[in-house]
């Protein structure tokens, strides 16, 4: 689904194929020419490139390895972890990153911000307003993409308070 959503916002036609493999559900893509293309990864990078939109892999050759860095971390970190400790750990982790950045890989929008949208969504969904503000870079970033064009599709907005609840929240 998540990579249906891709296609959608990079504007290609419709018609791939997906399928999942194993326990983990690994996402397949069967091409008309030759073997299927394995992986969230492998995949989303071949729709961008089939898209011609590389520039959402990164123009420098820094912003393509941190782009790699976090489509890295979403699959290793944010699909492998499941309790609610290891949920805590990536939104410290990206809260801490996004300190001083707009998007993950700086200050350019990137296929990592669509796919750790997407990654992220139904954990942000179930977050309470003050767990929304205890991570207030990640709640920024994910409202910003949420809002970008054609990202958020059917997927449902996550609500952000405007103002804050308390000033002192230390």
């Amino acid at each position: 689904e998540e990579l249906a959503l891709l296609e959608r916002l990079l504007g290609l036609p419709k018609g791939n194929k997906y399928g999942v493999q194993g326990e983990r559900k690994v996402p397949v893509l069967q091409t008309n020419n030759g073997p299927g293309l394995t992986g969230l990864m492998t995949i989303a990078v071949h729709l961008v490139k089939q898209a011609k939109k590389d520039q959402l892999l990164g123009s420098t050759a820094e912003e393509k390895a941190v782009v790699q860095q976090w489509l890295e971390y979403r699959v290793t970190r944010v699909d492998g972890g499941s309790s609610k400790e290891d949920t805590r750990i990536i939104l410290r982790d990206l809260n801490t990153h996004l300190e001083d950045k707009v998007y993950l890989a700086g200050n350019i929008f990137t296929l990592a911000d669509i796919l750790m949208y997407y990654g992220l969504h139904h954990v942000m969904v179930d977050l309470t307003v003050q767990e929304k503000e205890k991570y207030l870079n990640v709640s920024r970033w994910f409202n910003h993409i949420q809002h970008y064009p054609g990202v958020r599709q059917h997927l449902s907005t996550v609500v952000f308070i405007k103002n804050r609840l308390y000033t002192n929240a230390h």
